[in-house]
């Protein structure tokens, strides 16, 4: 789920496929730049964009909005629904950088100089040869704002030392058995969903998804970071209930707007005002008297008609800004807020070649900010060279663990992994429904056929770019995948 790029944000989202939570108000969900927020409400309504509403349009507006918010399995339209649509509807109230913006292909320069600074001197291997790397950035799920950081880190870690040349695309189309011929690895930048798939071709879709196992099967190398392994898999539950037409969890994260921040407080204002019945969601009546109701209050010369100007003035009217948050009484544990309660582990692979390839997916998170000490599992490989003298090890980041249908050591060689005897009982006990054997890796390695796979989970937040040590592991990890730097990647567990 996702972090935004500076603590000025309108909330802290832990999102992946499989759920959503809201954890708290910030600076923005007092309102941000209320007068852009609602000229830009004013022009999602403006049906025929002249500048003025009537009763009637704006009636019709609020009808568009629930044909088009609302899920094909639903009866209406809650909270998360509003904030979804909302979120193209509303301006960006976070920085115009970083992944959630409405720049996403273009990274921080605060975070871009962190980074940088940060840069190891040196690869740990010497190339064989000239080595390219093709850095996959494209996300059908969640978009992380951290991606295009992720990817120009990579950029930056093969300039500086020379152990490779990087070539960046946001398009899934590039993946070709021809174009995959000039490139000696991959990388899957926090890639979600089904990143690689056209859900209009199938031909196309199987073209790319077997470009891609051949190319490490056949002896290449694929690196990934963080929500890279939020990809292909969903919940049973979602899948058998899944029909035709319907919108699945993925596709909508994929679908939202720069304008989250500020959608936050205003959705989940708009289902508290306009719920009649109090079910704790919007029927189509319910969407547009409430938005009748904004007409009424903006027309204050009872002309029937209203325009950009009159509805700015009245907002306040409309959506009186909320009164200053009170003190949160201390948190247990970590200071973290109670983690996304996700139900039983019930996720399948939607991918099972690339479930097994990668070596595990999603199914929990604490959420960041959590501090996680490192264990080192593999003291002898040159991949966790960075860590020695460093411990205890510890970082504050989005931490995944993952379900039991493909993770397991018997299938991979753990480099690193969650020291739970270094846990809290409180933090252990956000994951409400944990996996029997406790192991959660943080950094992992694995043969494929003739290939190798790397996969490191902290990368979540933009911070982690700029951690030297973090970075030496990953450098150390890519020039592994390409066939520089060997490691044993013989399973953990036989």
């Amino acid at each position: 789920m996702a972090s935004m790029t500076t603590t000025a944000t309108a909330a802290v989202l832990a999102c992946s496929t499989a759920g959503l939570l809201i954890v708290g108000p910030g600076l923005h969900a007092q309102g941000g730049n209320r007068s852009a927020i609602a000229a830009a409400l004013f022009d999602g309504l403006d049906g025929n964009k002249d500048g003025a509403l009537s009763r009637d349009e704006a009636r019709a507006g609020a009808e568009q909005w629930f044909t088009a918010w609302k899920p094909a399995d639903a009866t209406g339209l809650t909270s998360e629904s509003v904030i979804f649509g909302l979120s193209g509807v509303l301006p960006s109230a976070g920085p115009q950088c970083g992944g959630r913006s409405a720049n996403p292909r273009t990274p921080c320069p605060g975070d871009v100089d962190a980074m940088v600074a940060a840069l190891p001197a040196a690869a740990p291997a010497k190339p064989k040869a000239p080595r390219k790397v093709l850095v996959i950035a494209r996300a059908a799920g969640y978009a992380h704002s951290s991606i295009p950081l992720a990817a120009r880190t990579v950029e930056e870690l093969g300039k500086k030392t020379g152990a490779w040349a990087t070539t960046i695309t946001y398009d899934a189309a590039d993946v070709t058995e021809q174009n995959l011929k000039s490139y000696d690895a991959i990388f899957l930048a926090s890639t979600t969903g089904h990143f690689l798939d056209d859900p209009t071709d199938a031909a196309a879709t199987a073209a790319r998804r077997k470009a891609l196992l051949d190319f490490v099967r056949g002896g290449k190398g694929l690196a990934a970071i963080h929500a890279a392994s939020d990809s292909y898999h969903a919940s049973a539950k979602e899948l058998k209930a899944a029909g035709p037409g319907q919108t699945t969890f993925a596709s909508r994260l994929a679908n939202l707007g720069p304008g989250l921040d500020a959608a936050v407080p205003v959705g989940t204002r708009m289902v508290t005002d306009g719920d009649a019945n109090s079910d704790k969601m919007l029927s189509r009546e319910e969407i547009t008297a409430l938005v009748a109701t904004w007409f009424d209050k903006a027309d204050t010369q009872k002309i029937g008609r209203v325009t950009q100007a009159d509805f700015v003035k009245a907002y306040d009217t409309l959506m009186p800004p909320p009164p200053p948050a009170t003190p949160r009484a201390p948190r247990v544990g970590n200071g973290q807020a109670k983690a996304t309660d996700l139900g039983p582990d019930d996720q399948v692979g939607t991918w099972p070649e690339f479930n097994t390839l990668l070596g595990g997916f999603f199914k929990f998170h604490w959420n960041d900010g959590q501090s996680i000490t490192y264990k080192i599992d593999d003291p002898r490989s040159p991949l966790t060279a960075p860590f020695k003298g460093k411990t205890p090890f510890v970082v504050a980041d989005e931490t995944y663990t993952f379900g039991r249908e493909v993770y397991s050591r018997k299938n991979l060689r753990v480099l690193t992994s969650v020291d739970m005897a270094a846990m809290s009982a409180e933090d252990k006990a956000k994951e409400q429904f944990p996996r029997p054997d406790g192991d959660t890796a943080l950094s992992w390695i694995r043969a494929e056929q003739k290939g190798r796979v790397f996969y490191m989970s902290h990368g979540h937040n933009e911070k982690v770019y700029a951690n030297p040590v973090l970075l030496q592991h990953l450098l150390a990890g890519i020039q592994f995948v390409i066939g520089d730097l060997p490691a044993d990647s013989s399973p953990s567990s036989k």
